[in-house]
């Protein structure tokens, strides 16, 4: 089979690889037919993060079941799924209490299309994937869901879903900021997730012109945040005060920005990433306020389900975010320069 490789910067290509095969009566065999490009993946194709060796791109995938082992009961060749870039087995103590994302049957961070920071469980644009806890892992899609529009449902979409589903739990229709930037789509799919859950007012700040669009075309209040002579953004000390803030930047002038706007006992949470030297953050103006800062990966499984709930009610449609929609065939050229949220298309 085929799989598409990332071999440098804004570098990829298609090579020969042997096609996986069942691991155990537990696993299944995938053929994905849509993969979103995580906002990680940006971070590979630009640089940010050095690519020392090819390696297998792709971990936001729908793909439609091949093949089963004897053990598998819920899912079957034909089915269409979600197959969630973190490998979780669902029996350990992390899994059974809904930290897939640490499952400690496997070495931590596994995940699909990373093996930098994942390990080598091979990538999802590709002829085939092997899941290995097929029943643990894959969550099947009702009827007449467009699996090209929720390709990104595998990961970057539950990641911003995650940053405010819980603190509007806990405060239903507070208002929520979220700060833009490194993490590309998963901000704006917080957002988009903060208003279909119920958020009485959601801004969206950033300096970036399509991103800016994007959130007005999904009812979202914006904030451009004006950049200097080397284009990079000059945030604010504050964007007012909000009960819910969303840190998406990997800037750490937006990251203090989205700190100092979270109000009294307010909840944020960093879904962007800070690969480089040390991140300081104001602990007084914390502590005096009283401010929870959440940071870590989300844990995509356990979440898959409620995410897939608010799309079939029709209050959340993450192909709002999508910014284009290309073949496999077609991977090499968009990859070169891919836009904000990339669907490719078997």
């Amino acid at each position: 089979m085929r799989e598409l490789v990332i071999t440098g910067i804004q570098a990829v290509e298609w090579r020969e690889a042997p096609a996986p095969k069942i691991e155990s009566d537990r696993g299944a065999l995938v053929r994905p037919i849509a993969v979103a490009m995580c906002d990680l993946d940006a971070a590979f194709l630009s640089g940010v993060v050095p690519v020392a060796e090819a390696f297998p791109l792709g971990h936001e995938c729908i793909g439609e079941v091949v093949e089963v082992g004897d053990q598998v009961n819920s899912v079957a060749p034909g089915d269409r799924v979600v197959v969630p870039f973190q490998i979780s087995c669902g029996d350990c103590n992390s899994c059974r209490s809904g930290h897939t994302g640490s499952c400690s049957s496997v070495p931590r961070g596994s995940a699909y299309g990373m093996k930098p920071l994942g390990g080598d469980w091979g990538g999802a644009l590709s002829g085939l994937m092997s899941v290995p806890f097929a029943d643990a892992m894959l969550v099947a899609l009702a009827p007449g869901l467009d699996p090209v529009a929720l390709a990104s449902v595998a990961d970057n979409v539950v990641d911003g879903y995650r940053a405010v589903a819980g603190p509007l739990r806990a405060g239903p229709g507070a208002e929520v900021l979220v700060v833009g930037g490194f993490a590309r789509s998963v901000g704006l799919y917080a957002a988009a997730c903060a208003r279909a859950l119920g958020s009485e007012r959601v801004l969206y700040a950033d300096s970036d012109v399509e991103r800016l669009e994007c959130a007005a075309r999904l009812g979202i209040e914006t904030h451009e945040i004006a950049c200097d002579d080397d284009g990079l953004a000059v945030w604010p000390a504050r964007l007012g005060r909000f009960p819910v803030t969303v840190d998406a930047s990997g800037d750490h002038g937006g990251l203090h920005a989205a700190i100092r706007s979270t109000a009294a006992d307010g909840h944020c949470t960093s879904v962007a990433i800070y690969f480089e030297g040390e991140t300081p953050l104001p602990l007084l103006e914390m502590y005096t306020r009283g401010c929870t800062l959440h940071a870590g990966r989300c844990h995509a499984r356990t979440l898959i389900p409620e995410v897939l709930s608010l799309i079939e009610a029709g209050r959340l449609d993450p192909a709002l975010v999508t910014s284009a929609v290309v073949s496999f065939d077609d991977a090499v050229d968009a990859l070169s320069e891919p836009p904000t949220k990339l669907i490719l298309a078997a």
